[in-house]
């Protein structure tokens, strides 16, 4: 799937099943609630923090996802087409970090 299909996915989602986008602020809260589920993981994981009896079941590809499908949300609802924003993006890291990271010391 390319990342125009998914924003034309979730869009239909939204307008079928999911009725309506939530207001932009209240999907930019949704996005911070997904993105510290995501950090929760992680920290207990990869980190030094160790999991609770309720954390057990947790599924981190499926909170990344999440954090990937309100993404796409607020992309679909503020009019950002998210092919052309990575593709600039990258583009600007490839001028700006040319040399930057071949000569950090602390990457070696």
């Amino acid at each position: 799937m390319t990342i125009e299909e998914a924003q034309n996915l979730v869009d239909q989602w939204i307008k079928t099943t999911g009725v309506r986008y939530f207001n932009e602020l209240t999907n930019t809260a949704m996005l911070m609630e997904e993105v510290g589920e995501v950090a929760r993981i992680m920290a207990r994981q990869y980190g030094e923090q160790s999991f609770k009896k309720s954390d057990k079941e947790v599924n981190l590809a499926d909170e990344m996802a999440d954090v990937l499908f309100v993404l796409i949300c607020l992309a679909n609802q503020t009019g950002i087409n998210l092919t052309e924003a990575l593709e600039k993006n990258l583009e600007k890291k490839n001028i700006r970090d040319a040399d930057r990271h071949k000569n950090n010391e602390k990457l070696r």
